[in-house]
């Protein structure tokens, strides 16, 4: 590439994701990068020095084949030590790596095969069959399993030799799709090594003594963003095969996890559990979450059984390779202005400013940003990455606030805000008060089609344990803390709200119920 000097697209001298599990490799080849367990609850241990042995075999397989900087390698199947190795192995060679969500039908995974055109995908036994039926003519399709194991164990565990640097894209992630299509966002090498991975390191007090219990999905920013950035630091990473409370609480508190990391979703049904409590997660130290509002409810559960833990809020986006500003808080008195909406301060790296549809600051609007951080663009749509950067900024799409201390608040995604009898009103706000009502475990609030309204606010509540909510008085509640026009024109009470493979609220889903049932 024009500009670099030839050591930094060698080894000498070149910054790559994959150069340093090369260095961990050297330094800290006995220190434990993963703890896995398959289906079974078999437990695996894994090396610096095993990781990076095994991702040479899998980058040296891919040269066999062919494949080197500038290619796709895409993944379908459930977090595993594989698609670790087989995702470092990918970036050893200069190729781009992309995750398939494990719950996408046929034409979901047609569609993005299709777009990111890789020219390997590797997937899990029970995808197989998926993958095989929309796998693209001329693609090559490696099973994870024996034919997996077999491939790789005939080649060598030697560094490749391989000229790439880190402005290649190391990346493609696809949006969750929680509005619209997913989009192809790519990341360089670059952007986790001299800026993501010090954001964490500074804002998330992120080092190599952590243990974390890791189940976020690996086709998402959260997942193998975070993966990354820990792997680079040298930490210790939990894989449990399944997310369920039951098996997360019980690898809690075996493994000794200090830190958590998932949507509100994800805490609120471990505190359910009956077997939540000291003995669980006592040892728990840092509870970080995104993604959503986290209910007084499970803050106040997860007080009483881990103490010592405090909670970390933060936001980001997959356009700035993830990390965008965090706060800490203990209960919900340390927050600013009491105001649950609340997501911190921009970590180090990134500048902000909080603009109206003119492009002037103001205290409510759009938060557009700047960062070293930021993507190289949407893989082949030059349309939608125009749309995002405008002015010098990349437009987030999402409406804060800020206060005079520089403390941002969420108010919700441009798209989600309901425009009801000509006023606007934030799902997100809605949530927060809703929440606050003691029949209400779980709230969503979207904002659904009326003739007399044009949007309806609209909510979807999970009881809380031994309650049996009254739609009527929630909305009379709402009533009385919010401006009428914010209170919802009807409840459904629900067993469970359609999430993501994160936990996610899917929005588009309660916008698409005609009707909803009330549980039995």
């Amino acid at each position: 590439m024009p500009g670099l000097a030839p050591q930094h697209r060698s080894l000498t001298g070149r910054a790559t994701i994959g150069d340093q599990l090369r260095r961990h490799a050297r330094t800290q080849p006995d220190k434990t990068a993963f703890i896995s367990y398959d289906a079974d609850g078999a437990r695996q241990v894994t090396t610096y020095g095993q990781l990076d042995s095994r991702a040479n075999q899998f980058a040296n397989l891919l040269l066999d084949m062919g494949v080197g900087p500038g290619d796709r390698v895409a993944s379908m199947a459930r977090n595993s030590i594989d698609v670790v190795v087989a995702y470092y192995g990918s970036l050893k060679v200069g190729a781009a790596f992309t995750g398939i969500n494990v719950l996408y039908r046929a034409p979901e995974v047609r569609h993005q095969l299709e777009h990111a055109e890789p020219t390997v995908v590797v997937a899990g036994p029970e995808f197989g069959d998926i993958v095989r039926s929309v796998l693209p003519e001329g693609t090559t399709l490696i099973m994870f399993g024996e034919e997996y194991a077999r491939l790789t164990a005939a080649t060598p565990d030697s560094e490749p030799v391989v000229e790439m640097d880190e402005n290649d894209i190391a990346m493609v992630i696809y949006t969750s799709g929680t509005e619209a299509a997913p989009k192809g966002v790519m990341i360089p090498h670059r952007n986790f090594l001299i800026s993501t991975a010090p954001a964490w390191s500074w804002g998330l007090r992120t080092g190599p003594e952590d243990t974390w219990l890791f189940v976020m999905p690996f086709h998402t920013i959260a997942g193998l963003g975070s993966m990354t950035t820990l792997t680079l630091m040298g930490a210790t990473l939990v894989l449990p095969a399944t997310a369920d409370p039951t098996t997360s609480l019980r690898i809690i508190a075996d493994e000794k996890i200090s830190v958590i990391a998932q949507t509100p979703t994800f805490y609120f049904a471990l505190a359910r559990e009956s077997t939540f409590g000291p003995d669980s997660v006592g040892q728990v130290r840092r509870c970080l979450t995104y993604g959503g509002q986290v209910s007084p409810n499970t803050i106040s559960a997860w007080a009483s059984a881990a103490p010592e833990a405090i909670w970390g809020t933060y936001w980001g986006q997959s356009e700035l390779s993830q990390l965008g500003s965090v706060g800490w808080f203990t209960t919900l008195d340390d927050i600013p202005d009491g105001d649950a909406s609340w997501i911190g301060k921009p970590v180090t790296h990134l500048e902000v400013k909080v603009v109206d549809p003119d492009g002037q600051e103001c205290e409510i609007g759009e938060l557009v940003c700047r960062t070293p951080s930021v993507m190289l663009g949407y893989f082949k749509d030059e349309a939608r990455t125009a749309e995002v950067f405008r002015d010098g900024w990349v437009h987030t799409g999402d409406m804060v606030r800020v206060d005079a201390a520089g403390n941002l608040f969420f108010y919700d995604r441009m798209k989600d805000m309901i425009k009801s009898g000509g006023m606007n009103v934030s799902s997100q706000e809605v949530e927060r008060v809703i929440h606050a009502h003691p029949q209400v475990a779980r709230a969503a609030v979207v904002g659904m089609p009326d003739p007399y309204w044009s949007e309806a606010v609209t909510a979807f509540v999970i009881a809380a344990e031994g309650t049996t909510p009254d739609p009527d008085a929630i909305i009379e509640f709402c009533r009385t803390e919010l401006a009428s026009y914010k209170a919802p024109k009807s409840v459904h009470v629900v067993r469970e709200l359609p999430v993501d493979a994160q936990g996610k609220i899917l929005k588009r889903e309660l916008r698409a119920m005609a009707v909803v049932e009330d549980p039995v």
